[in-house]
C-alpha cells in the first residue's frame, strides 16, 4: 500500500509500504477513505532531523473497517468508522472518566503502530476502544466536519471546556488555526457571549466571524493585551483559549485572563515554559492538555450530524495522496489552514 513518510524537515514523500494487517485479536484494519494534515504535523515539518528510515505521518482519519480480529466487538468489516488521534483501550480508569487521552494504554498513530493516517489503511490496536462507528455512508456530506471531530474540533472544545466557557462569558481564542477557529465553534456551542478572535490572516478572521467571533484583534503581543483588556472594560476575559503553542502565545492568554479567569491550553508546547507569576496573583487557573477526543466524538456528533456546528468549514484544501507533500507546504506557508485528504 501507499502511504506518507516524513525523512526530515521539508521532505515529505508517498512511497509504497507494508500492508496494514491484523496483528492481535483486538486489532481491527481500516480502508483510509478520509485523512487531514493537521498543524501539530508542521512542527516535524519545520524541525525534524534527517533520518535514514522515515516517519509514517498522519492521526486524523476515516474509513471502512476491512477486517476485525476475533476480539474485537463493536465494530465489524462493512463499518464506516472514525478514529481520534491518540489509540485508547477504552477500559482503563482514566478512559472510564472521560481522559481517554491518558488511558494507561495510550499510542500514537506510527508508534503504537507501524501504520498512520496519511496512508491507505491502517491497523487500528485496541480497535473496540479507539473507533467510533458513524451512522453515513463514506462519501456522506458530512465528511468534512467528522473528519473534524477526530482532532481539531475536539481540541477547540477541549480548550472551551477547560477555560470554563459558558453562558454569559467572554472568551479570547489565540491563534487563527483550525483548533483555534474550532475554539470559537465550541465557545458559541457552549454559550459565551462576547468571543474575541486574535489573528490577522484575513480570511481565518472571516471565517472565525461567521463562526460566531464578535471581535477581532489583530496586534500581537502588548498590543494585542491592551485591545483585549479594552474591550471588557479593563478587565480581560473570562475564559482564554491558547491554540497555539508558542510562548508569545501562551503569555498573551495568560495575561488577557480576569482575575479569577481560566485559560484552556491545548497548543502543543514548542518551548520549555512554565506560566509565570501572571497566573498567581490574578488567581488565573490554568488547565488543558490533549484532547480527549474519543469522549468528545461521541459528544460532538450528535451537532455534527443535526447541522448545529460545521467544524469542516475549517478544510480549505483538498488533495489525494499523491499531493499531501503540497499539502505540508501550503499549510506551512499560510496558503491554506487545513487539508483534507481524499483516497
Amino acid at each position: 500500500m501507499r502511504a506518507t513518510v516524513m525523512y526530515g524537515a521539508g521532505d515529505v514523500r508517498v512511497e509504497n509500504v507494508p500492508d496494514a494487517t491484523l496483528a492481535g485479536p483486538t486489532d481491527a484494519v481500516v480502508e483510509v477513505t478520509r485523512a487531514a494534515i493537521c498543524g501539530s504535523d508542521l512542527w516535524p515539518y519545520k524541525t525534524m532531523e534527517r533520518s535514514e528510515t522515515g516517519r509514517r505521518m498522519g492521526h486524523e482519519l476515516i474509513g471502512v473497517v476491512e477486517a476485525a480480529g476475533s476480539n474485537v466487538r463493536t465494530v465489524k468489516k462493512g463499518d464506516v468508522v472514525m478514529a481520534p488521534f491518540l489509540i485508547c483501550d477504552g477500559a482503563c480508569v482514566f478512559c472510564r472518566e472521560g481522559l481517554h487521552s491518558s488511558c494507561i494504554n495510550v499510542g500514537r498513530w506510527g508508534v503504537a503502530t507501524p501504520d498512520a493516517g496519511q496512508g491507505e489503511a491502517v491497523r487500528v490496536p485496541q480497535a473496540d476502544g479507539t473507533l467510533v462507528v458513524l451512522p453515513v455512508g463514506r462519501d456522506d456530506a458530512s465528511m468534512p466536519s467528522l473528519l473534524a471531530l477526530t482532532d481539531v474540533m475536539a481540541t477547540g472544545h477541549h480548550a472551551a471546556v477547560s477555560a470554563g466557557v459558558g453562558p454569559g462569558t467572554a472568551v479570547a481564542v489565540v491563534g487563527d488555526g483550525a483548533v483555534g477557529l474550532c475554539g470559537v465553534i465550541a465557545a458559541r456551542r457552549l454559550g459565551a457571549e462576547q468571543i474575541i478572535a486574535l489573528g490577522r490572516h484575513p480570511a481565518r478572521i472571516a471565517l472565525a466571524k461567521e463562526f460566531g467571533a464578535t471581535d477581532v484583534v489583530s496586534e500581537r503581543g502588548d498590543e494585542a493585551i491592551e485591545r483585549v483588556r479594552e474591550l471588557t472594560g479593563g478587565f480581560g476575559v473570562h475564559s482564554a483559549l491558547e491554540c497555539v503553542g508558542l510562548e508569545q502565545a501562551v503569555v498573551t492568554a495568560l495575561e488577557i485572563a480576569r482575575p479569577g479567569g481560566a485559560v484552556g491550553w491545548v497548543g502543543v508546547p514548542q518551548e520549555e515554559m512554565v506560566p509565570g507569576g501572571v497566573a498567581f496573583w490574578k488567581n488565573v487557573r490554568v488547565a488543558g492538555g490533549p484532547a480527549p477526543a474519543r469522549a468528545y466524538m461521541e459528544e460532538l456528533l450528535p451537532d455534527v450530524m443535526e447541522g448545529r456546528i460545521e467544524p469542516g468549514r475549517v478544510f480549505d484544501r483538498i488533495a489525494s495522496l499523491d499531493e499531501v507533500p503540497d499539502g505540508y507546504r501550503a499549510m506551512n506557508d499560510r496558503e491554506a489552514i487545513k487539508v483534507m485528504i481524499e483516497l
